[in-house]
């Protein structure tokens, strides 16, 4: 196999908080240069900065030690939460960020699809900004020329494509970005959260336009919080946390990596009051299906955690939540403390179990959580578990993107020709 990109030790730091350097006068560049010597010798005897530099600055690893090798034909996921250093990494290989340590190999022409719309101009027309852009991205004007037409359809603009694109709405103005960065014909093509251009329609369009890229056999690097546009796509994942590379290897495992990654780190922001104070929360969820944390699919499965009230409150609403790995919905669940038989709530432990009969759901990795909404003396407070993954097992569907598949019962009658043949037969 061909390697298409190869990084090793890849490095980011970035400096927050520093501030600009001004002009300096050559008075003053003289009386710094005749007491540098001093001021290094001070330097010495001080004591350390606590990470910040002379200038107030704090350092940031936006991407730390990444080392990675991704071979031709390729199609990789870069999964991560917010911050995680997807986008710097993107950026790296691409040539538009230089590392602070490490190095990034690249074998092939690279398209980019990084932030959609850079090099319009909005004084020139739709027209104009397809060759202005294309030319920026690398493309050829004749290669632009043999594209146009399909450009402006897949935007859907050839009404306005005459009109400055100052005129245009957003969702315009990006469709029309993202037509033109699509059409590159790279052997690699990166690709940075695109999937948020237009409306749902448009979105799925898109998202069938990388896929031909990716079955035409380029190399694909595809960052996304849509596990699944990114399971659909990719065959491999990489997922990234603070800057390092926490899994890499086949999609599946690398979206269950994601999954429970952000399951173990997702903390409870609304249990902290607005004074700061912890006042009460739950305690850690715990999934038992007859004594295993797996569960099967065609049995009933329960939930523990504790939730703990500081002080005594007028009423709550108890909250059950179920997700699948791609965020969707499956399930939630309210009932109130006078639904529950709680007339009077003190302060104190309380022990929540949840019995859940068999669900039936497609096997796969779920997500569970609680959610608590307290009515106090001074307005409503809001406390919410980690989602805690539980492992469903069983039989897949013949559609494996549904949610449910339940053990039902199949009764197929014969046609009454095919009886009537049988008798006459005997």
């Amino acid at each position: 196999m061909t390697v298409a990109l190869r990084a090793e030790g890849l490095s980011k730091q970035y400096q927050l908080g520093a501030t600009r350097e001004r002009y300096k006068t050559l008075r003053e560049s003289v009386t710094e240069t005749a007491t540098a010597p001093f001021r290094a010798l001070r330097s010495t005897f001080s004591r350390g900065n606590g990470g910040r530099n002379k200038r107030g600055a704090t350092s940031l690893w936006a991407l730390k030690d990444v080392s990675l090798e991704i071979q031709e034909g390729d199609v990789v996921g870069v999964i991560g939460r917010n911050g995680a250093g997807k986008s710097t990494l993107l950026k790296i290989l691409s040539k538009i960020t230089e590392p602070t340590s490490g190095f990034a190999e690249v074998h092939g022409r690279v398209g980019s699809l990084l932030e959609v719309g850079t090099g319009f101009h909005n004084e020139l027309t739709g027209r104009e900004n397809i060759f202005l852009n294309g030319a920026i991205l690398g493309m050829r004007r004749s290669e632009i020329h043999r594209k146009f037409d399909e450009i402006v359809a897949f935007a859907e603009v050839e009404q306005f494509i005459d009109t400055p694109v100052k005129r245009y709405s957003s969702g315009m103005y990006l469709r029309l970005a993202f037509a033109v960065a699509a059409h590159l014909e790279p052997e690699i093509l990166l690709v940075d959260e695109v999937l948020a251009v237009g409306d749902a329609s448009f979105q799925k369009k898109c998202l069938g336009k990388l896929g031909d890229v990716a079955k035409q056999g380029r190399t694909v690097l595809f960052v996304s919080h849509n596990m699944g546009a990114i399971r659909s796509m990719c065959t491999q994942g990489i997922v990234l946390d603070r800057g390092m590379v926490k899994e890499a290897g086949e999609i599946g495992k690398t979206i269950e990596c994601y999954y429970r990654l952000i399951g173990a780190l997702e903390q409870d922001s609304a249990a902290i009051a607005d004074d700061g104070v912890i006042r009460s929360g739950f305690g850690p969820v715990k999934v038992d299906c007859e004594g295993s944390a797996t569960v099967a699919q065609s049995k009933g499965f329960e939930a523990f955690t504790t939730f703990r009230f500081a002080e005594h409150a007028s009423g709550f609403d108890l909250y059950c939540m179920l997700e699948d790995m791609y965020g969707r919905e499956v399930f939630q669940l309210r009932e109130s403390n006078t639904d529950l038989d709680v007339l009077g709530v003190g302060a104190g432990t309380y022990s929540i179990r949840t019995q859940f009969p068999p669900l039936w759901l497609s096997p796969g990795l779920y997500a569970l959580s609680y959610k608590v909404q307290i009515s106090g003396t001074f307005g409503s407070t809001r406390y919410v578990t980690d989602k805690v993954p539980i492992d469903v097992e069983g039989t897949s569907g013949a559609m494996s993107t549904s949610l449910l598949h339940p053990g039902v019962v199949w009764d197929i009658g014969r046609p009454q020709a095919a009886r009537q043949l049988e008798v006459r037969g005997a």
